[in-house]
């Protein structure tokens, strides 16, 4: 997967189409990631008294499928593929395929 904790991404299908947020969380097994205050569901709890947890309907962030987010690239500012490519000294680093700019 070519995206990595702490990108920002751009949710490119969906309910939330075209909005922007940082990545909190990635489950590689089931190819999704979990992007900060996007795709809000509503919860039903029921209340916990050994946790001090009130019940209740709570807004909790679902993830994402990867194949419906892109990155945003910091110095274009526009939602990029990523590109992989080796330095001299044989480091892997990924670049922006418009703006050639590496992350």
């Amino acid at each position: 997967m070519k995206i990595r904790q702490n990108d920002k991404v751009m949710i490119i299908s969906g309910k939330d189409k075209s909005k922007i947020g940082k990545v909190v969380r990635i489950l590689k097994d089931k190819n999704k990631v979990l992007i900060e205050g996007l795709n809000k569901v509503k919860k039903h709890v029921k209340p916990n008294p050994y946790k001090q947890e009130q019940g209740g309907i709570k807004d909790i962030e679902s993830p994402v499928e990867a194949s419906n987010v892109k990155v945003v690239c910091d110095a274009c500012a526009n939602p990029t593929k990523i590109g992989y490519r080796y330095t001299e000294d044989h480091k892997k680093i990924r670049f922006c395929k418009k703006c050639d700019e590496n992350f």
